[in-house]
């Protein structure tokens, strides 16, 4: 009988700011722009998509698009996420 799997859904996991927080500054450390994006939809789907996508004035079908592995999220989609998930963006030398 073949064993059957499912995909592993970090946003499961993400239960505290702190592990949301941890998971989207290590996304930052790869240096890769789709590793954020899809960081931030898996912060936003373990908060509720529905709120993020009300708070940030998207919709949730674009946010699932846009956060999404094959999404390609325009910079201010990106803040009006992070707006919307209590964050804030700086850079530091």
């Amino acid at each position: 009988m073949p064993l059957k799997t499912t995909k592993f859904a970090l946003q499961v996991h993400l239960k505290s700011d702190q592990q949301q927080l941890a998971s989207l500054e290590a996304a930052l450390e790869e240096g890769d722009a789709k590793s954020v994006a899809v960081a931030l939809g898996d912060i936003a789907r373990a908060k509720g998509m529905s709120a993020v996508a009300k708070d940030s004035g998207l919709t949730r079908e674009a946010l699932y698009k846009a956060l999404s592995e094959k999404g390609d999220p325009k910079l201010s989609t990106l803040f009006s996420v992070v707006t919307a998930l209590g964050l804030k963006v700086s850079i530091a030398a």
